[in-house]
């Protein structure tokens, strides 16, 4: 008896979680995407570096504040995120540790950021190995590749420079005559990048600008 109890119980609230599951989706999407419309008019520029997303975008922006031009010079934003190396040297070995104060969501952001970039950015994974040649450990060149982050939001936080309009990708590229595989072909990229770029999916303003400068220099040629 106090098993089927039990089951039934269970049974119950499993079924309960599946009709809200749905329901929880939709309202998480719409959240969402009014958050990408906040960040986006913001900050169009920090969203559209590389390796960050919607969400390290906001957490970074509220991070800053306001006022951001307050945070000068570029170390204080360092310290604020929890990235400025700590001195933990020790007789004849000089070493830094991770910084465990400032404030830790926005730390956390940088460390999303930086999984992301180990993933699919050669550049960090070419400086990862660099630090590893230096004999550091994997805590400490996290630490390092965060700071090195840290200093690269840092301009677009406090002095946003015009983000990429991916808009005029598409209609340019068409009316060159040149097809998606063509583009994909020159910058040496997969075709699902040239249509993500075109549709305002893709978050790399150095790519978007690339791929502009490719279509301007198409245009140039007799």
């Amino acid at each position: 008896m106090e098993e089927n109890l039990l089951s039934r119980t269970v049974l119950s609230s499993l079924k309960s979680l599946a009709r809200r599951y749905p329901l929880l989706s939709v309202e998480a999407a719409a959240l969402d995407a009014e958050l990408e419309q906040l960040v986006a008019q913001a900050n169009p520029a920090l969203q559209q570096t590389k390796g960050i997303g919607t969400v390290t975008a906001a957490q970074l922006l509220i991070t800053a504040g306001e006022n951001a031009d307050r945070l000068t010079p570029e170390a204080s934003f360092a310290a604020l995120c929890g990235t400025n190396p700590i001195p933990a040297s020790s007789g004849k070995t000089t070493r830094h540790r991770l910084n465990r104060g400032g404030d830790r969501h926005a730390n956390s952001a940088l460390h999303q950021i930086a999984v992301a970039r180990i993933t699919c950015d050669q550049r960090t994974r070419d400086y990862i190995a660099k630090k590893r040649n230096e004999g550091k450990n994997t805590k400490e060149i996290l630490r390092c590749l965060k700071r090195a982050i840290a200093r690269e939001v840092f301009t677009p936080i406090t002095s946003p420079p015009p983000a990429a309009d991916y808009r005029e990708l598409r209609p340019k590229r068409q009316e060159l005559g040149l097809l998606q595989v063509h583009a994909a072909v020159g910058l040496g990229v997969s075709t699902a990048k040239i249509s993500l770029a075109e549709r305002g999916q893709v978050h790399d303003a150095v790519f978007l600008t690339n791929y502009d400068s490719w279509l301007n220099s198409r245009d140039l040629t007799p």
